[in-house]
Protein backbone atom coordinates (compact mmCIF):
# COMPACT_ATOMS: atom_id res chain seq x y z
CA UNK A 1 0.00 0.00 0.00
CA UNK A 2 2.99 2.52 0.81
CA UNK A 3 6.54 2.66 0.63
CA UNK A 4 9.16 4.62 1.77
CA UNK A 5 12.88 3.99 0.56
CA UNK A 6 15.52 6.11 2.21
CA UNK A 7 13.08 9.11 1.90
CA UNK A 8 14.97 12.38 2.69
CA UNK A 9 12.96 15.91 2.36
CA UNK A 10 15.23 19.21 2.55
CA UNK A 11 13.80 22.98 3.47
CA UNK A 12 17.31 24.76 2.57
CA UNK A 13 19.29 24.45 5.39
CA UNK A 14 16.56 22.42 7.63
CA UNK A 15 16.06 18.86 7.04
CA UNK A 16 12.50 17.95 7.79
CA UNK A 17 13.03 14.12 6.50
CA UNK A 18 16.12 12.16 7.15
CA UNK A 19 16.66 8.69 5.42
CA UNK A 20 13.19 7.15 6.34
CA UNK A 21 12.32 3.59 4.87
CA UNK A 22 9.30 1.80 5.64
CA UNK A 23 6.65 -0.24 4.30
CA UNK A 24 2.91 -0.18 5.37
CA UNK A 25 0.48 -2.19 4.22
CA UNK A 26 -3.52 -2.50 4.81
CA UNK A 27 -5.04 -1.65 8.37
CA UNK A 28 -4.68 1.60 11.06
CA UNK A 29 -1.08 2.83 11.58
CA UNK A 30 -0.22 5.47 14.03
CA UNK A 31 2.85 8.31 13.20
CA UNK A 32 3.94 9.41 16.88
CA UNK A 33 5.98 12.22 17.59
CA UNK A 34 6.13 15.51 19.32
CA UNK A 35 5.51 19.10 17.81
CA UNK A 36 8.43 19.03 15.48
CA UNK A 37 9.58 15.54 14.85
CA UNK A 38 8.67 15.75 11.06
CA UNK A 39 5.37 14.13 11.10
CA UNK A 40 3.37 17.10 8.77
CA UNK A 41 6.36 16.91 6.52
CA UNK A 42 6.46 13.08 6.05
CA UNK A 43 2.65 12.68 5.41
CA UNK A 44 3.29 16.03 2.58
CA UNK A 45 5.25 13.27 0.96
CA UNK A 46 2.82 10.58 1.18
CA UNK A 47 -0.22 12.91 -0.32
CA UNK A 48 1.84 14.35 -2.58
CA UNK A 49 1.95 17.57 -1.61
CA UNK A 50 5.44 17.23 -1.56
CA UNK A 51 8.64 16.12 -3.66
CA UNK A 52 11.66 14.01 -1.82
CA UNK A 53 14.60 15.85 -2.06
CA UNK A 54 15.84 12.12 -2.24
CA UNK A 55 14.51 8.64 -1.88
CA UNK A 56 11.64 7.27 -3.77
CA UNK A 57 7.97 7.48 -2.49
CA UNK A 58 5.76 4.73 -3.65
CA UNK A 59 1.55 4.67 -3.02
CA UNK A 60 -0.43 2.08 -4.67
CA UNK A 61 2.92 1.52 -6.20
CA UNK A 62 3.09 4.95 -8.01
CA UNK A 63 4.94 8.34 -7.28
CA UNK A 64 2.09 10.34 -5.59
CA UNK A 65 3.28 13.98 -6.48
CA UNK A 66 1.02 15.22 -9.14
CA UNK A 67 -0.44 11.99 -9.60
CA UNK A 68 -4.25 12.30 -9.99
CA UNK A 69 -4.43 8.56 -9.94
CA UNK A 70 -3.24 8.31 -6.56
CA UNK A 71 -4.31 11.75 -5.45
CA UNK A 72 -8.05 10.81 -6.04
CA UNK A 73 -7.84 7.53 -3.91
CA UNK A 74 -6.35 9.11 -0.70
CA UNK A 75 -8.26 11.54 1.95
CA UNK A 76 -6.20 14.03 3.43
CA UNK A 77 -7.42 15.76 6.70
CA UNK A 78 -4.90 18.41 7.40
CA UNK A 79 -3.85 20.09 11.39
CA UNK A 80 -3.75 23.32 9.92
CA UNK A 81 -7.11 25.23 10.08
CA UNK A 82 -9.82 25.78 7.13
CA UNK A 83 -8.69 29.15 5.65
CA UNK A 84 -11.95 29.30 3.36
CA UNK A 85 -14.82 30.66 6.54
CA UNK A 86 -17.46 31.98 3.89
CA UNK A 87 -18.87 28.45 2.63
CA UNK A 88 -20.96 26.63 4.82
CA UNK A 89 -19.55 22.58 5.81
CA UNK A 90 -22.07 21.26 3.41
CA UNK A 91 -20.48 23.17 1.00
CA UNK A 92 -17.14 22.65 1.26
CA UNK A 93 -17.27 18.82 1.68
CA UNK A 94 -19.65 18.70 -1.76
CA UNK A 95 -16.53 20.68 -3.10
CA UNK A 96 -14.12 18.34 -2.33
CA UNK A 97 -16.22 15.30 -3.52
CA UNK A 98 -16.55 16.99 -7.32
CA UNK A 99 -12.93 17.69 -6.66
CA UNK A 100 -12.06 14.11 -6.50
CA UNK A 101 -13.96 13.04 -9.50
CA UNK A 102 -17.98 12.43 -9.19
CA UNK A 103 -21.05 14.23 -10.49
CA UNK A 104 -23.06 16.85 -8.63
CA UNK A 105 -25.56 14.57 -7.38
CA UNK A 106 -23.19 11.95 -6.22
CA UNK A 107 -21.43 14.53 -4.33
CA UNK A 108 -24.36 16.12 -2.53
CA UNK A 109 -25.27 12.34 -1.36
CA UNK A 110 -21.94 11.74 -0.36
CA UNK A 111 -20.72 15.30 1.21
CA UNK A 112 -24.78 15.12 3.29
CA UNK A 113 -24.29 11.13 4.30
CA UNK A 114 -20.63 11.86 5.68
CA UNK A 115 -21.43 15.03 7.39
CA UNK A 116 -24.13 13.77 9.55
CA UNK A 117 -21.84 10.61 9.93
CA UNK A 118 -19.24 12.97 12.00
CA UNK A 119 -22.20 14.66 13.94
CA UNK A 120 -22.26 18.03 12.50
CA UNK A 121 -26.43 18.28 12.19
CA UNK A 122 -27.68 21.61 11.51
CA UNK A 123 -24.18 23.28 11.82
CA UNK A 124 -23.21 21.88 8.69
CA UNK A 125 -25.74 24.76 6.60
CA UNK A 126 -23.79 27.09 8.90
CA UNK A 127 -20.85 29.53 7.60
CA UNK A 128 -17.60 27.96 8.47
CA UNK A 129 -16.60 30.79 10.60
CA UNK A 130 -19.24 30.85 13.10
CA UNK A 131 -18.12 27.10 14.04
CA UNK A 132 -16.04 26.10 16.71
CA UNK A 133 -12.71 24.27 16.43
CA UNK A 134 -14.43 21.30 17.42
CA UNK A 135 -16.73 21.65 14.54
CA UNK A 136 -14.22 22.37 11.84
CA UNK A 137 -12.32 19.48 12.78
CA UNK A 138 -15.42 17.25 12.56
CA UNK A 139 -15.84 19.07 8.89
CA UNK A 140 -12.18 18.43 7.94
CA UNK A 141 -12.39 14.86 8.73
CA UNK A 142 -15.83 14.70 6.62
CA UNK A 143 -14.04 15.92 3.73
CA UNK A 144 -11.41 13.55 4.01
CA UNK A 145 -13.35 10.49 3.97
CA UNK A 146 -16.42 11.37 1.79
CA UNK A 147 -14.64 10.05 -1.34
CA UNK A 148 -14.46 6.51 -0.03
CA UNK A 149 -10.54 6.56 0.23
CA UNK A 150 -8.13 3.48 -0.08
CA UNK A 151 -5.78 5.82 2.02
CA UNK A 152 -7.32 7.95 4.54
CA UNK A 153 -4.10 10.31 6.75
CA UNK A 154 -5.27 12.42 9.13
CA UNK A 155 -3.06 14.81 10.63
CA UNK A 156 -3.47 15.57 14.11
CA UNK A 157 -7.47 14.78 13.73
CA UNK A 158 -8.85 14.81 16.68
CA UNK A 159 -7.31 18.49 18.02
CA UNK A 160 -9.60 20.86 19.38
CA UNK A 161 -12.19 18.26 20.28
CA UNK A 162 -14.04 17.83 23.37
CA UNK A 163 -13.75 14.44 25.17
CA UNK A 164 -17.16 12.69 24.73
CA UNK A 165 -16.34 14.19 20.54
CA UNK A 166 -12.60 12.74 20.55
CA UNK A 167 -14.39 8.94 21.90
CA UNK A 168 -17.38 9.37 18.98
CA UNK A 169 -14.81 10.06 15.77
CA UNK A 170 -12.24 7.46 17.17
CA UNK A 171 -14.63 5.25 16.84
CA UNK A 172 -15.72 5.80 13.63
CA UNK A 173 -12.19 6.42 12.30
CA UNK A 174 -11.69 2.76 13.72
CA UNK A 175 -14.82 1.37 12.07
CA UNK A 176 -13.50 3.22 8.80
CA UNK A 177 -10.59 1.12 9.49
CA UNK A 178 -12.02 -2.01 9.26
CA UNK A 179 -14.93 -2.17 7.26
CA UNK A 180 -14.45 -2.55 3.30
CA UNK A 181 -16.47 -1.27 0.06
CA UNK A 182 -19.48 -3.53 -0.18
CA UNK A 183 -19.00 -4.10 -3.26
CA UNK A 184 -15.32 -4.48 -4.08
CA UNK A 185 -14.05 -5.65 -0.84
CA UNK A 186 -11.24 -3.45 -0.82
CA UNK A 187 -8.68 -3.27 1.87
CA UNK A 188 -8.26 0.37 3.35
CA UNK A 189 -4.87 1.97 5.18
CA UNK A 190 -5.40 4.23 8.29
CA UNK A 191 -2.78 6.81 9.14
CA UNK A 192 -2.93 9.38 12.26
CA UNK A 193 0.02 11.29 12.94
CA UNK A 194 -0.42 12.67 16.90
CA UNK A 195 1.95 13.86 19.62
CA UNK A 196 -0.50 12.07 21.94
CA UNK A 197 0.18 8.23 22.27
CA UNK A 198 -3.60 7.37 23.62
CA UNK A 199 -5.30 8.97 20.73
CA UNK A 200 -3.15 6.26 18.45
CA UNK A 201 -3.67 3.37 21.30
CA UNK A 202 -7.39 4.01 20.88
CA UNK A 203 -7.39 3.39 16.99
CA UNK A 204 -5.60 0.02 18.08
CA UNK A 205 -3.05 0.91 15.88
CA UNK A 206 0.65 -0.33 14.82
CA UNK A 207 3.06 2.17 16.22
CA UNK A 208 5.93 3.96 13.75
CA UNK A 209 8.43 6.59 16.07
CA UNK A 210 9.27 9.87 13.99
CA UNK A 211 11.71 12.10 16.33
CA UNK A 212 14.42 14.83 14.61
CA UNK A 213 12.67 13.31 10.91
CA UNK A 214 14.21 9.73 11.54
CA UNK A 215 11.95 7.08 11.87
CA UNK A 216 13.50 5.73 15.35
CA UNK A 217 10.97 2.74 15.66
CA UNK A 218 7.92 0.64 13.87
CA UNK A 219 6.31 -2.31 15.14
CA UNK A 220 3.15 -2.87 16.97
CA UNK A 221 3.11 -1.45 20.66
CA UNK A 222 4.08 -4.70 21.79
CA UNK A 223 7.25 -4.96 19.52
CA UNK A 224 8.48 -1.79 20.24
CA UNK A 225 8.06 -2.52 23.96
CA UNK A 226 10.25 -5.79 23.58
CA UNK A 227 12.58 -3.18 21.55
CA UNK A 228 12.72 -1.05 25.00
CA UNK A 229 13.07 -3.41 27.34
CA UNK A 230 16.60 -4.81 25.90
CA UNK A 231 17.59 -1.39 26.66
CA UNK A 232 18.53 -0.48 30.01
CA UNK A 233 15.99 0.72 32.28
CA UNK A 234 16.00 3.76 34.49
CA UNK A 235 15.69 3.30 38.62
CA UNK A 236 15.47 6.71 40.10
CA UNK A 237 15.87 7.14 43.80
CA UNK A 238 15.42 10.06 46.24
CA UNK A 239 17.28 10.15 49.05
CA UNK A 240 19.63 12.55 51.22
CA UNK A 241 22.80 11.18 49.96
CA UNK A 242 22.41 10.90 46.07
CA UNK A 243 26.58 11.10 45.43
CA UNK A 244 27.58 8.74 48.25
CA UNK A 245 25.23 6.37 47.12
CA UNK A 246 25.81 6.38 43.63
CA UNK A 247 29.80 5.10 44.90
CA UNK A 248 28.67 2.47 46.30
CA UNK A 249 25.52 1.45 43.19
CA UNK A 250 28.23 1.81 40.43
CA UNK A 251 29.51 -1.60 42.43
CA UNK A 252 26.62 -3.57 41.15
CA UNK A 253 26.18 -5.54 38.05
CA UNK A 254 24.34 -4.57 35.78
CA UNK A 255 24.58 -0.85 36.65
CA UNK A 256 25.27 1.26 33.30
CA UNK A 257 25.24 4.41 33.92
CA UNK A 258 24.26 7.30 36.64
CA UNK A 259 22.96 10.48 36.64
CA UNK A 260 21.77 13.32 39.32
CA UNK A 261 19.13 15.68 39.20
CA UNK A 262 18.58 18.43 41.44
CA UNK A 263 20.15 17.92 44.95
CA UNK A 264 18.41 14.45 46.02
CA UNK A 265 17.64 12.21 42.74
CA UNK A 266 20.11 9.80 41.61
CA UNK A 267 19.10 7.54 38.31
CA UNK A 268 20.72 4.76 37.64
CA UNK A 269 20.24 2.63 34.23
CA UNK A 270 20.22 -1.00 34.43
CA UNK A 271 19.61 -4.03 32.71
CA UNK A 272 19.05 -5.91 36.24
CA UNK A 273 16.32 -3.91 37.67
CA UNK A 274 15.83 -6.62 40.87
CA UNK A 275 19.39 -6.48 41.89
CA UNK A 276 19.96 -3.00 41.76
CA UNK A 277 16.92 -3.02 44.51
CA UNK A 278 18.84 -5.47 46.20
CA UNK A 279 21.69 -3.41 46.12
CA UNK A 280 20.46 -0.37 47.36
CA UNK A 281 18.40 -1.86 49.94
CA UNK A 282 21.41 -3.24 51.60
CA UNK A 283 23.51 0.14 51.10
CA UNK A 284 20.59 2.20 52.54
CA UNK A 285 21.17 0.23 55.88
CA UNK A 286 24.70 -0.37 56.15
CA UNK A 287 25.14 3.73 55.94
CA UNK A 288 22.09 5.20 57.48
CA UNK A 289 21.02 6.47 54.05
CA UNK A 290 17.53 7.78 54.44
CA UNK A 291 15.51 6.81 51.25
CA UNK A 292 12.41 8.39 50.35
CA UNK A 293 11.38 7.26 46.54
CA UNK A 294 12.71 4.49 44.52
CA UNK A 295 10.79 4.65 41.21
CA UNK A 296 10.85 2.26 38.22
CA UNK A 297 10.60 3.74 34.74
CA UNK A 298 7.27 3.73 33.36
CA UNK A 299 6.42 0.67 31.41
CA UNK A 300 3.52 2.03 29.49
CA UNK A 301 3.49 2.93 26.32
CA UNK A 302 3.30 6.71 27.52
CA UNK A 303 6.59 5.83 29.03
CA UNK A 304 8.40 3.98 26.28
CA UNK A 305 7.58 6.45 24.08
CA UNK A 306 9.28 9.09 26.67
CA UNK A 307 12.28 6.76 26.95
CA UNK A 308 12.44 6.84 23.04
CA UNK A 309 12.65 10.77 22.86
CA UNK A 310 15.03 11.23 25.72
CA UNK A 311 17.31 8.63 24.14
CA UNK A 312 16.76 10.65 20.80
CA UNK A 313 18.23 13.72 22.59
CA UNK A 314 20.87 12.40 24.33
CA UNK A 315 19.30 12.67 27.78
CA UNK A 316 19.77 9.15 30.01
CA UNK A 317 21.80 6.18 29.13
Amino acid sequence: MLSLTHVTKVFGSVIGVNDVTVELGSGAHGLLGPNGAGKTTLLGLITGQLRPTMGQVRVFGERPFANPRVLRRIGFCPAADLLERRATPREWVRYLVRLSGFGRDAAAERADRELDRVGLGEAMDRPLSTLSKGLRQRAKLAGAMAHDPDLLVLDEPFDGLDPVARHDLVGLVRHWTVSVDAVGGRPRTLIVASHLLHEVEALHAGLAVILGGRLVASGTAGEIRDMVDAMPSEVRIRCDAPRRLAEAVCATPGAESVRFEGEDLLVVATRRPRVLAERIAHVAVENRFAIVEVAAGDRSLEGIFGRLVRLHRGVGS
